[in-house]
C-alpha cells in the first residue's frame, strides 16, 4: 500500500510530458499492468496518447504509417487488444449471407455500412455497431444496369458502378439521383473514382477520364490490352492501369490526368498473361498490386520503376484476386482456389495467417475482400464470409 500511494504521488507530481516519456519505455503488457495499481494510474495509462506508440507497431490498430489515426472512435488499449488476435489468426468465422446462382460479387466498407454487388443490382447492409453483424435485410438496394455489376467504388456522396452492359452508374448516395456515363463498347472491369474524377478500364481495350459533370468521357486512352485494375492517385496528378498482359507489354502503366498520357512504365519482366487484377495506393508513392502471377507487389514510385521494391508470393501459387491494405503493417489477400485469404505483414515475407473459407468440392476465389479495426469480410462465389477478431481477445494482463 505505501508503495502504491508512493507511485500515484509520483503521477500527481510529475507533468504529463515527462510522463508519458516514461511510459514509452514499456511495451504493452507492462502498461496493462501498470493499469491496475489504482484508478488515478489506471485512467492516466488508458489514454490514447500513451499506447500510440506501442499501437503503431501493431496491425491493424488504425495507426498509418504517417500517424493517421483511422479508428480514432475505438479506445487505443482495445485496438491493441484486437491487434494480437489478427497477428495470430483467433476468430470466429461466419456466413452472414449465401445465394444459390455463382455470381462474381464486389464488397465495400463505409464505416457501420457494407455494400455488396450481386449479379444486377448492389445492396446496402448496416452492420452492428458493437458485434460487427450483419443485418440480412439491405436499407438501400441501387440497380439499373442490365447486365452484372463488374465494380462499384463508394465516395463521400455517391455510389458508382460499372457493369457489364458497358454503363457507368452514378448514384447519389443520399436523393437517389442517377446518372448514367456512356463510352465503353464491352464490360467495364474497373473503375476508380476521388473528388469528382472517375477512371474507368473495360474489356474494350480503353480506359477513359470522365467528371461528374458529363455524361461524355472527358478522354479515352486506347490500350494494348483488355484493363483489369485502375487507381486514382491521392495526389489526384496520376492514375495506374493493369491489364491483362496478353500482349508484349508490361501491365502497368502510369498516366497523367491532364494530358492524358503515359508518363511510366512500372516493371519489366512480366511472363506473358501476368495481368494485374487489383491495385491500391497506400500514399503517393507507395502502390501495391496482385494478380495471376501470383505476387504481391509494392512499387515506390521514388526509385527505378523496372523493379519493385519489395514483394511476397503466394506459397500455393494461386492468383491473387484482391488486397487491401491497413496503412501501415499488414496486407490482407484473396487467392483464386478455395477461398483462401492471407494475412501478411509487410516486415515478414512469409505469410502469416490464413483462412480457407471455402471446402474443396466447391472451390471459389476470394473475388473481393476489404477489414475494418475488428472484422474481415469475404465474397465468393455464392456467400460472404466474415471473420470476427473482437471476439475471446487475448487479454493483456
Amino acid at each position: 500500500p505505501s508503495a502504491v500511494r508512493a507511485l500515484t504521488m509520483l503521477f500527481s507530481q510529475l507533468p504529463e510530458d515527462v510522463l508519458y516519456q516514461i511510459l514509452s519505455y514499456l511495451d504493452y503488457r507492462s502498461l496493462s499492468r501498470l493499469s491496475q495499481v489504482c484508478k488515478t494510474i489506471y485512467h492516466f495509462v488508458n489514454r490514447d496518447a500513451v499506447w500510440k506508440k506501442i499501437a503503431k507497431d501493431f496491425l491493424n490498430t488504425g495507426i498509418t504509417r504517417n500517424g493517421t489515426d483511422i479508428y480514432h472512435h475505438i479506445p487505443l488499449k482495445e485496438r491493441v487488444k484486437i491487434a494480437q488476435n489478427w497477428c495470430d489468426g483467433v476468430c470466429n468465422r461466419a456466413v452472414p449471407l449465401k445465394w444459390k446462382t455463382k455470381l462474381l460479387p464486389w464488397v465495400q466498407l463505409d464505416r457501420d455500412m457494407l455494400f455488396l454487388s450481386q449479379a444486377a443490382v448492389i445492396g446496402g447492409y448496416s452492420l452492428c455497431q458493437d458485434s460487427g453483424r450483419l443485418h440480412r435485410n439491405p436499407f438501400e438496394i441501387y440497380s439499373g444496369h442490365k447486365g452484372d455489376v463488374c465494380r462499384f467504388v463508394l465516395t463521400d456522396a455517391h455510389l458508382i458502378s460499372g457493369g457489364s452492359d458497358g454503363k457507368i452508374l452514378v448514384h447519389h448516395r443520399r436523393r437517389g439521383v442517377m446518372l448514367e456515363l456512356s463510352g465503353h463498347n464491352q464490360e467495364v472491369n474497373c473503375l476508380d473514382s476521388k473528388d469528382g474524377l472517375i477512371i474507368s478500364g473495360s474489356r474494350d481495350r480503353t480506359a477513359r477520364i470522365w467528371t461528374l459533370t458529363s455524361s461524355c468521357p472527358r478522354d479515352t486512352i486506347a490500350m494494348q490490352d483488355r484493363v483489369w485494375s485502375v487507381a486514382i492517385s491521392p495526389t489526384l496528378s496520376s492514375f495506374v492501369t493493369g491489364t491483362a498482359c496478353c500482349e508484349n507489354f508490361s501491365p502497368l502503366s502510369i498516366w497523367d490526368v491532364e494530358r492524358s498520357e503515359c508518363v511510366c512504365i512500372l516493371g519489366s519482366q512480366f511472363r506473358r498473361g501476368a495481368g494485374v487484377l487489383d491495385m491500391v495506393f497506400e500514399s503517393p508513392f507507395q502502390l501495391f498490386t496482385c494478380g495471376y502471377d501470383t505476387f504481391i507487389r509494392l512499387w515506390d514510385l521514388r526509385l527505378s520503376p523496372r523493379k519493385c521494391a519489395m514483394e511476397w508470393e503466394e506459397p500455393h501459387d494461386s492468383a491473387l484476386y484482391c488486397i487491401q491494405t491497413d496503412g501501415n503493417h499488414m496486407i490482407a489477400s484473396g487467392s483464386s482456389y478455395y477461398g483462401v485469404v492471407r494475412l501478411w505483414d509487410k516486415r515478414q515475407t512469409r505469410c502469416l495467417q490464413f483462412f480457407q473459407l471455402s471446402s474443396q468440392p466447391a472451390s471459389s476465389p476470394v473475388y473481393c475482400l476489404r477489414f475494418s479495426s475488428s472484422h474481415l469480410y469475404a465474397a465468393l462465389a455464392t456467400a460472404l464470409h466474415s471473420l470476427d477478431f473482437s471476439q475471446n481477445p487475448i487479454y493483456i494482463r
